[in-house]
């Protein structure tokens, strides 16, 4: 479907029913993603204040500091395991 309707995309993008149809397939795809977020990730991941506070500090440096993700995972993996050393 993408690739028959590539040619035309220019010409279709500006016509309001099919913004308004790609704001509703954004709008599930973000459900559809947070939904995959919360249900094996949040749920096995987050435990207490600390888990919480650390997802946030991860999430806050990623979306304000723009710290490379690798760089993030690495300090986000070190920090949770001194958390669960008890230091």
């Amino acid at each position: 479907m993408l690739v028959g309707a590539l040619p035309f995309w220019e010409g279709l993008r500006h016509r309001a029913g099919i913004q308004t149809a790609m704001a509703g397939i954004n709008a599930g795809v973000v459900g559809i993603l947070v939904s995959a977020l919360y249900d094996p990730v949040w749920t096995s991941a987050i435990h207490s204040k600390a888990d919480f506070g650390l997802a946030l500090l991860s999430f806050g440096l990623l979306t304000v500091g723009r710290v490379p993700p690798a760089l993030v995972v690495l300090l986000a993996g070190l920090v949770g395991w001194v958390m669960a050393m008890g230091v």
